[in-house]
């Protein structure tokens, strides 16, 4: 009985994993999050120099010899900055994404469980701010609070909010209409129960699903408004202020603007697959 009741437990994971290994898509972009992990966790072993120490060589080396991928206008080594911008780039979508998804499944679950004018006053005032673009909330936000990499941060997740409390909302008010949680209802369980035992976990895969892919829009987010100047400031090593400050240089010395511009778009590629492969995985219909 006890080898048994083992199964269901472990089999879940198992079949979760062996579906995800079993999409391309699924394996690409785990392979590109994972690698883009492991520079952030051991850049300071990789780097072969200070990302921020002006005159480690010439000015504007092109790659190759001593410079896996040139230097800067400063002199500075661009492979060490790119290796330090990744601890940067995951900060920034784990923090927004975090920001976001937290608040948003709150507002999307208490709405969707407390109908009439709670969920009135929550779901028309995420409408609201679905009027605007998350790009002009963003501005809006870091306008008030200062140019920073901080600040944009907090800009980008507070942008993503209506857009996770809409579709937590959504996946949330399916749920409270199956016969399972009507049945919680009439045994007696209570508001606490209904939502963090019963809705939660239901609600969860979705929600993981979204923040995957939405990890992506955050790093071109904060790195759009590091490019305008309004995100991270210098001499931090963060790819789209990289690439602002290569823009008058790009017929000199175009690696400036092409290394910082590939490492997004690859890292943005990564999460977007990878929250493929996870839909995919979490879908029902394959689990059969």
């Amino acid at each position: 009985m006890g080898i048994l009741s083992d199964v269901p437990t472990r089999s879940a994971p198992h079949g979760f994993w062996r579906r995800l290994l079993r999409s391309p898509n699924g394996v690409v972009g785990l392979t590109i999050v994972l690698g883009l992990v492991f520079c952030a966790m051991f850049a300071e072993v990789l780097a072969p120099h200070n990302p921020s120490k002006m005159g480690t060589g010439g000015r504007f080396l092109p790659p190759g010899g001593d410079f896996f991928l040139g230097t800067d206008e400063f002199g500075r080594d661009m492979l060490s900055r790119i290796l330090h911008g990744s601890r940067i780039t995951l900060l920034v979508g784990a923090v927004a994404v975090g920001i976001s998804l937290t608040t948003g499944m709150l507002v999307g679950m208490i709405a969707a469980f407390w109908r009439g004018w709670v969920e009135a006053v929550l779901m028309r005032s995420t409408d609201v701010l679905f009027s605007f673009t998350e790009t002009l909330i963003a501005l809006s936000f870091v306008a008030v609070l200062g140019p920073s990499l901080q600040n944009a941060v907090i800009a980008v997740g507070v942008a993503g909010i209506p857009f996770y409390a809409r579709t937590c909302y959504s996946a949330a008010l399916v749920e409270t209409s199956k016969p399972y949680f009507e049945a919680s209802i009439a045994a007696g369980a209570g508001p606490a129960r209904l939502v963090f035992v019963h809705l939660l976990p239901n609600v969860l895969p979705t929600m993981i699903v979204v923040a995957t892919l939405g990890v992506s829009t955050a790093i071109l987010a904060a790195a759009g408004l590091s490019f305008l100047g309004l995100g991270a400031q210098p001499p931090t090593s963060e790819w789209g202020y990289m690439l602002a400050g290569s823009r008058d240089y790009i017929n000199r010395a175009p690696w400036l603007m092409t290394i910082p511009g590939l490492a997004i778009a690859i890292t943005v590629l990564g999460f977007n697959l990878l929250g493929d492969g996870l839909r995919t995985s979490l879908d029902p219909v394959e689990r059969r």
